[in-house]
């Protein structure tokens, strides 16, 4: 039991920790996209493209970080795993994932309820403030 115990407490496993922040902006935008309940070709178009420009990938390497961010994000309980180490990132660098989650939001031309709510709760999450994050929206947002 004592075991059992120090392997709980003990440095976070690799299989449960998000080791970079390619994957857990990954795991959140692949989230996003489905939180509607339907995932669209433009959103995961959107998800690939803004990925693959953010973090200067490779088509091979965007598709295999969808698809562990897939696997993660269906192993995750919230979102605490995803945000905790985003959090600690530079301003301009937290702001820029709300930018490409507002990418992915806006990709079908319509803007879900549960989107917006998972957007404002990563924003919180990671201290991106309620005004910047509406600041984006409308610079995202279609006319």
């Amino acid at each position: 039991m004592f075991d059992a115990l120090t392997r709980l407490f003990a440095a976070p496993n690799s299989e449960t920790s998000v080791p970079d922040a390619s994957l857990a902006v990954a795991a959140l935008l692949v989230h996003l996209a489905a939180v509607d309940g339907v995932v669209t070709e433009q959103e995961q178009e959107t998800i690939a493209g803004v990925l693959q420009d953010h973090f200067d990938l490779e088509e091979d390497q965007v598709a295999k970080l969808i698809l562990e961010a897939t696997r993660r994000d269906k192993e995750a309980v919230d979102f605490y795993q995803f945000t905790s180490e985003l959090s600690k990132l530079e301003e301009k660098d937290r702001i820029n994932i709300i930018r490409l989650m507002w990418q992915v939001v806006f990709a079908d031309q319509q803007n879900h309820e549960l989107e917006d709510n998972m957007v404002w709760r990563v924003a919180e999450l990671i201290g991106v403030s309620s005004r910047q994050r509406t600041i984006l929206r409308n610079q995202i947002k279609p006319t």
